[in-house]
């Protein structure tokens, strides 16, 4: 089926959001009660994780499978598989096209090493979909210093994308992709523990979408006023983002956490992010999770809904991932941890659940599926969902 206008952005947008809230509820406590411990390889065990992404016309939803053993004191190993079925009728896609649906999937594979208070990771992603072809390799380390106190970690990654277009056999482009990350932790207090990071990205290739077009205005067109041309980008891009965290472990066990994100990158978007979030334990096996974030951005220097004329500028875009918008959500999760089974090699397990309700407001992106004079349409606005259910088995 053909691609159309708008795949790429709606699809990596919700991808992104799917990523982001698919972390298991539980790490909020094991990053505060397990801090100041000597460094240990991460627990064996296997998550099975079902994601389901809805808004804005888009849907994506699959499975996640994930197994991680250690080899000796020394060595941990992880396989993950994860899907995404995608199906959209985005207002992009409508207002120029017709729906399409594909598929995506994506394997990794990492090795953990640690060495007294040092651990070196490495990890390589693939994913593959019907135009788009991605790799990735990933370097970290991270040592604890002061007794434990303190840990710092490096980061290093690398990825090779090949950008493809259904019904252009010919067309094949590259994208290249770094990414430097810093962060130290520390322990404050026996109950308080905060980090701060950076993170450095550069994109270098084709980093526009080839099926996304820009509206301009044409009084020649007597029905719309307007018409299409193709965007253009810039082939190079550079991001950078400081975080701040801060984990705070309540005396009756409960925790909050909250985490602010600043991004600014050369294409003049900004972005500011905040959240904030408790997680409460319930009796001996129950753990609940609320939170809420809030997320502003500001657009591109090269985005316009609407351009004066045609070739107006030499970079085009209207992608509304690059204007300026806001998102608000309140999310929500349980999880249930039980003791041995019937199966002996299982040590323990827990059942995960959580959904995020996703609000996003457009300042400058305008709904054309109502009909208006150019530049007087409704400002676009929509809500997404975000549920996530999986099973975790310790071994």
């Amino acid at each position: 089926m053909k691609a159309h206008a708008g795949q790429k952005a709606d699809k990596a947008a919700a991808v992104v959001v799917t990523r982001l809230l698919r972390t298991p509820v539980l790490i909020l406590l094991l990053l505060v009660t397990t801090a100041g411990h000597t460094a240990i390889l991460p627990e064996e065990r296997a998550d099975a994780l079902f994601h389901s992404y809805d808004g804005g016309g888009v849907t994506i939803n699959g499975p996640s499978i994930l197994i991680r053993k250690n080899i000796g004191d020394s060595f941990s190993v992880s396989g993950n598989y994860y899907v995404d079925s995608i199906t959209s009728a985005s207002i992009d896609v409508v207002t120029t096209a017709s729906p399409y649906a594909e598929e995506r999937t994506e394997y990794s594979a990492s090795v953990d090493y640690l060495r007294d208070k040092v651990t070196i990771s490495t990890a390589f992603t693939q994913s593959n979909e019907n135009d788009f072809d991605a790799q990735s390799l990933h370097f970290g380390i991270s040592q604890e210093l002061f007794g434990g106190l303190t840990t710092v970690s490096l980061g290093y990654s690398r990825g090779w994308d090949t950008v493809g277009k259904l019904g252009d056999p010919a067309f094949a482009k590259d994208v290249n992709r770094e990414n430097y990350r810093a962060s130290i932790s520390q322990i404050i207090t026996k109950n308080l523990l905060m980090e701060v990071g950076v993170e450095i990205v550069t994109d270098e290739g084709f980093l526009n979408n080839p099926y996304r077009q820009v509206r301009y205005i044409n009084p020649a067109n007597v029905v719309r006023g307007y018409d299409y041309e193709e965007e253009v980008y810039p082939n190079t891009r550079t991001s950078n983002a400081i975080s701040a965290r801060a984990k705070y472990y309540l005396p009756y066990r409960a925790a909050l956490h909250g985490e602010y994100r600043f991004f600014s990158d050369t294409w003049g978007i900004q972005a500011n992010q905040f959240e904030i979030g408790y997680t409460h334990p319930f009796r001996k096996n129950w753990i609940f999770d609320f939170k809420v974030r809030n997320y502003q951005q500001t657009k591109a220097d090269f985005y316009n809904d609407l351009f004066p004329f045609q070739n107006a500028q030499n970079f085009l875009a209207r992608d509304k991932e690059l204007s300026t918008f806001s998102s608000f959500t309140i999310g929500a999760g349980v999880s249930y941890e039980f003791n041995k089974t019937f199966l002996s090699f299982i040590d323990k397990g827990s059942i995960n659940f959580s959904i995020n309700n996703i609000q996003f407001e457009y300042e400058d992106f305008r709904d054309v599926r109502v009909v208006s004079a150019p530049g007087t349409e409704p400002l676009y606005s929509f809500n997404a969902n975000v549920i996530q259910f999986f099973v975790s088995l310790w071994y």
